[in-house]
């Protein structure tokens, strides 16, 4: 595709896709500058809803007005429109350059328990949210409103530069804001109006509106969980209501029957000030501006005994006398017995099984630490790492590169493709893999060895026992593909059933001949979670949707998920489910409420050779259900 930028033809490469929502594709222009293009009626993920391309006709149409008519003079942390891309003979606006940002992560990662324990302190959290709310304050004094403003609109450089994006959605002058993210929408836009369909706002954005949505972010990065959080439990079943019907009946996680989430931060944590005020907000219906003090005011300890961070005088949650030990504690609730395996005053980092051998890294003493102890990195905590075990070797990627750390030899590094800043690496008992150059590779006898050609910058990669998957999602091309690991060559070309929006998660669990593929999405404004279960010769057997918080095993996010076969055990804050592929269909078949007490929803699951074993943050124990 070509499109023209200050009179100069641009020739549009895929490989070159810096990234993918709901509404455009965006571009590298390898001058320090990328290139949003938003999507239209035709463009292949739109193929089969005729909502989304009315939706994309009228957008276009009204972007030929309102871009050439962007405010100037905006603050310096809002990623605004620098150049119309236009088409050739009429001039019809198709996108625009802006400038690119490197090293980033969205705001909505800092609301992540994983991310979290992984390194990002509370400490930063703060200092991006007190400049995120400099940046929203001058906004509104230049006359515009964000209108959509959400976690994944902000991203974060560095160590707490906020910036916001998508600022063609901002309303201002005649132009209105006409999208929305739900777990942002401010309840007073509603009118009383939402049902099994969700939530549509009636009323227009404003400054108010968005400064709700940044209490939300304020909650949501300060505890990982947003005010409508959590599982309602009403003590009759009768009386339970929709994700919706919580919203406009401002049942939060204040509320008495709601279960608050397990994974996140205690409500204690912070000040009792803060408590209140989002009390006030999310279900007394304060609005206006987040008081400034509160954030300013927020200072930040690690608990000496149980290492969680709080911002009082005194630890609110620590068990001052608890002592951490190797020794096998067993522990059972009715049907289940949990075996402690390894415990620490640090925190778990990565975990796998390796031929029913589990392995493990860890952090303790400002060291990563494998399983026996040993160092194989020297450091404090840092979330923008990804890991891989392998034996006794492990793997550490960032941006680009990718270090292999084995017991007596130097570090080996190699370069990997990095799709939207992710490294493109996996291993298995057998191989290391990665994606590099247009090729995936893995590690040989006499060398590095070429698996067959994959898109160049783009590909996302999981590695189970017996095959591998990955898949690219770039401008207007998707496509998949699966190989052997024990041979050369892959076949691509599968037909997965792609999400249309904006891809914010992507995991993989693999056991004999299957592949668990897990996408999250936000489209629509609404997060949703897809299952696909793709079989090790391409064919997808089975998959499923679900929209985030609907009370289904697909729909409360949970991270640990282990296969076993035809089966999948999925971790939650209310014990586990056993879900089982039958005939072309998934289907939740069993709970096991006594494991309770050992799982949660941010809980990571593993068959080895003690059974279903349970990775958490500071303990892992193995499970026997009879």
């Amino acid at each position: 595709m070509d499109v023209w930028l200050e009179g100069k033809r641009v020739k549009v490469n895929p490989a070159s896709a810096l990234g993918k929502g709901g509404e455009a594709d965006v571009f590298d222009l390898g001058d320090g500058r990328a290139l949003k293009l938003f999507k239209p009626p035709e463009h292949p993920d739109y193929t089969g809803l005729p909502a989304e391309q009315s939706a994309a006709r009228a957008r276009l149409d009204q972007h030929q007005r309102k871009l050439r008519a962007f405010p100037a003079g905006l603050p310096g942390h809002v990623v605004v429109p620098e150049a119309l891309a236009t088409d050739k003979k009429q001039g019809r606006v198709l996108g625009y350059a802006m400038r690119k940002l490197d090293a980033v992560e969205p705001l909505r990662r800092f609301g992540e328990p994983s991310f979290r324990r992984a390194g990002a302190t509370s400490a930063r959290v703060v200092e991006v949210l007190r400049g995120l709310y400099r940046t929203l304050e001058a906004l509104h004094a230049s006359g515009v409103v964000v209108g959509d403003f959400n976690d994944l609109n902000v991203l974060v450089a560095g160590v707490s530069d906020a910036y916001l994006i998508d600022a063609d959605s901002f309303q201002f002058g005649a132009f209105p804001c006409q999208v929305f993210t739900e777990r942002f929408l401010d309840p007073l836009r509603l009118g009383g109006g939402g049902g099994a369909g969700g939530l549509v706002p009636t009323r227009p954005p404003s400054v108010e509106s968005d400064w709700y949505a940044f209490t939300v972010s304020v909650m949501q990065s300060l505890l990982c969980v947003g005010p409508h959080g959590g599982v309602h439990k009403p003590r009759t079943p009768a009386a339970r209501t929709t994700p919706a019907g919580r919203v406009l009946q401002r049942i939060t996680v204040f509320h008495p029957e709601v279960q608050y989430p397990k994974p996140a931060l205690p409500l204690a944590t912070l000040p009792d000030a803060v408590l209140h005020h989002l009390h006030r907000v999310f279900v007394e219906d304060l609005r206006g501006a987040f008081p400034l003090p509160l954030l300013e005011g927020l200072r930040f300890t690690a608990c000496a005994s149980c290492g969680v961070e709080h911002a009082r005088g005194v630890c609110p949650t620590c068990q001052p006398n608890a002592t951490a030990s190797v020794t096998p504690v067993t522990s059972a609730r009715g049907q289940v017995t949990a075996t402690r395996l390894f415990s620490t005053r640090g925190v778990l980092v990565h975990a796998c099984a390796e031929d029913g051998v589990l392995r493990w890294l860890y952090h303790a003493d400002g060291a990563y630490r494998r399983e026996d102890g040993s160092v194989v990195l020297r450091g404090p905590l840092d979330p923008s790492l990804r890991w891989a075990l392998q034996g006794d070797v492990t793997l550490v990627g960032r941006g680009g590169e990718l270090v292999v750390l084995a017991p007596g030899r130097a570090a080996e590094r190699v370069g990997v493709d990095a799709p939207e800043g992710r490294p493109a690496f996996a291993a298995n008992a057998r191989h290391r893999y990665w994606a590099v150059g247009g090729g995936l590779w893995r590690d040989g006898a006499y060398g590095p060895e070429r698996i067959g050609d994959v898109l160049e910058g783009q590909t996302r990669l999981f590695v189970g026992p017996r095959f591998g998957l990955g898949f690219h999602r770039a401008g207007g091309l998707r496509g998949a593909f699966v190989f052997d690991v024990g041979r050369l060559g892959l076949k691509d070309g599968l037909a997965l059933p792609w999400p249309s929006g904006q891809l914010v998660e992507a995991e993989c669990v693999f056991d004999g001949p299957n592949a668990w593929l897990f996408l999250t999405e936000e489209a629509g404004g609404r997060t949703v979670h897809h299952c696909v279960v793709v079989g090790s010769d391409g064919a997808v057997r089975a998959s499923a949707v679900a929209e985030a918080g609907d009370g289904s095993w697909l729909g409360n996010g949970a991270r640990g998920r282990c296969a076993a076969g035809e089966a999948l055990f999925v971790a939650t804050d209310a014990g586990l489910t056993r879900v089982e592929l039958r005939q072309g269909r998934l289907e939740a078949v069993r709970e096991f409420p006594d494991a309770e007490p050992f799982v949660d929803s941010g809980s990571h699951l593993f068959l080895a050779k003690q059974g279903l074993v349970v990775v958490g943050r500071q303990d892992i124990a193995a499970l026997r259900m009879t």
